[in-house]
């Protein structure tokens, strides 16, 4: 039997077949925004390849496999940034749940952390403390799931003495946990600034909604 040639698209045909895999949902509903700026910027390079191509009329074999190469790494690179998003996502679903310590207990662990110079711990320690401790004080009505953020804006809203430093604290754990930053002592000091700053104030509404 006679073996079928292998596919070999052409320039635009190649490119057609980017915008086809970035077009794919699972692309679209994992990241959207960031996934469709960075399609569109390769995509248009691509339009630059094909166009160069045309202008030189390189076309042929050579032509078609930059081409294709560039396709290649269009799928790689965009595959690489989903599982990075996803490992995220895995982290961010556990990274404050309740794990039946009490503030006490997270504020230890992070001292802990921090005397050995593990700071990107120390500072996830603090935050739990943190959330832990208004749940205690009745500022926040213990919920599952919450963020950083949202227990930030949440408590803010009854201790507005100590809305600047809780916002603070909410973004330094957001740039370690979530933003590749890795944390210093400085990073630990605003966190205990935080601390410092929501054990100094009283409640001044009801408490927040959970």
């Amino acid at each position: 039997m006679a073996v079928p040639p292998p596919f070999t698209p052409d320039a635009d045909e190649a490119r057609e077949l980017a915008a086809r895999e970035l077009a794919k949902a699972a692309y679209r509903a994992r990241e959207p925004g960031v996934l469709e700026q960075v399609g569109r910027w390769l995509l248009d390079r691509l339009d630059d390849v094909v166009g160069l191509l045309t202008a030189q009329r390189a076309g042929g074999a050579g032509g078609v496999l930059v081409v294709v190469v560039l396709v290649v790494l269009v799928v790689v690179v965009v595959r690489a940034r989903l599982g990075r998003a996803a490992r995220a996502a895995r982290t961010s679903s556990a990274s404050l749940d309740d794990s039946g310590r009490t503030a006490a207990d997270h504020r230890r662990r992070a001292e802990e952390h921090a005397d050995a110079g593990r700071y990107d711990d120390a500072v996830r320690e603090w935050m739990r403390a943190l959330v832990r401790g208004l749940e205690e004080r009745d500022v926040l009505v213990a919920r599952p799931g919450r963020t950083a953020g949202e227990a930030a804006r949440e408590a803010s809203a009854v201790l507005p003495g100590a809305a600047d430093a809780l916002v603070d604290a909410a973004r330094c754990f957001d740039e370690t946990v979530y933003g590749g930053r890795s944390a210093d002592a400085g990073s630990v000091a605003r966190m205990r600034t935080a601390q410092d700053a929501v054990a100094g104030q009283r409640v001044t509404a009801g408490v927040a909604a959970g």
